[in-house]
């Protein structure tokens, strides 16, 4: 028989009844009324011009050529099954991207932007490296190492992509304030300043505390005992307890800032300008698979709208 002329609904009846020796059973299996089922089966043995079940007052029981159909019914519709299974189960092609970026910033800037695009790209697997070394970038057909640095460039060996400069601001909790308010650069001599160590081969000259001052008007002012940290997340949890300031990378902070949890008591004002980037590293040769390109280019913008619409960024 020619498969597109396979009579499928009385074959699966056919194959529930067999299984089940009841007309009622295989019908609630199935969804359907032991009427139906019954006709369905009818319909079937007079195709076939062969009885496939003897009826009896407590259900029935499959004949000789009933019992051999059923084998092949059940190993067939298996089969199906087996393969429609299969089907559904197929994963797509996967990218995976390992990406490695420092510990303040893969936390306070890159996650919370990055669970959005993970939801509309499903087919891109990504790994974060919260690192402050510097990891050799490379791509291939389905994999690819990048990484975020913050630093000032050029790196070498690797190609990179910009994605913001930066500024420093000093930042504290709003209930500081309220003990102590802040109103010119020299009230900040009267408070805890917190301080963040770099120690990355790109770090060399990074501003601190006493650039800060000077660029306020107050170079050679003694500063008062500072609180050493070698990452912003250990620092912000100080200042947000309230416990003093902390001279703040901008991006780092900047959604903080947004939500009230930090506040920067000078608004614009005072701001330092950093000769550090925030860039993207990646290989110097070579062309990077669909996905990472469609992160890259994600990255990138997330960058630029960031850029354009956070006072006090440099412009992109």
């Amino acid at each position: 028989m020619k498969i597109e002329r396979l009579p499928l609904n009385g074959l699966r009846a056919f194959a529930a009844a067999s299984r089940e020796g009841s007309f009622k059973v295989a019908a609630d299996r199935l969804g359907v009324t032991p009427g139906a089922v019954s006709r369905q089966i009818k319909q079937l043995e007079e195709r076939l011009a062969v009885t496939l079940f003897e009826r009896h007052a407590n259900g029935v029981r499959t004949t000789a050529a009933g019992r051999r159909l059923a084998e092949d019914v059940d190993a067939g519709l298996a089969r199906i099954a087996a393969g429609m299974e299969a089907i559904a189960n197929i994963t797509p092609d996967i990218t995976r991207l390992l990406l490695s970026a420092p510990p303040s910033f893969t936390q306070l800037w890159l996650l919370p932007r990055l669970a959005d695009f993970e939801l509309r790209h499903r087919q891109l697997e990504i790994s974060i490296d919260a690192s402050q070394a510097l990891s050799e970038p490379s791509w291939h057909d389905t994999d690819a190492r990048l990484a975020l640095r913050y630093g000032r460039p050029p790196w070498p060996g690797v190609s990179t992509l910009p994605l913001f400069g930066d500024v420093l601001v000093p930042v504290c909790s709003p209930t500081l304030l309220d003990h102590r308010p802040i109103e010119q650069p020299h009230d900040l001599l009267a408070h805890t300043l917190f301080d963040v160590c770099w120690s990355t081969s790109g770090s060399g000259g990074f501003p601190n505390w006493r650039d800060w001052f000077a660029a306020a008007g107050l170079a050679g002012q003694p500063l008062p005992t500072l609180r050493h940290y070698s990452l912003y997340g250990l620092a912000l949890d100080q200042v947000i307890a309230g416990r003093g300031l902390i001279l703040a990378s901008l991006p780092v902070v900047a959604d903080r800032l947004v939500s009230g949890i930090l506040t920067c008591p000078f608004g614009d004002r005072w701001m330092l300008p950093s000769p550090f980037r925030y860039e993207l590293v990646i290989p110097d040769n070579g062309k990077p698979p669909e996905g990472i390109r469609e992160f890259i280019d994600w990255l990138l913008d997330e960058a630029r709208q960031f850029s354009l619409t956070t006072p006090g960024m440099p412009e992109p």
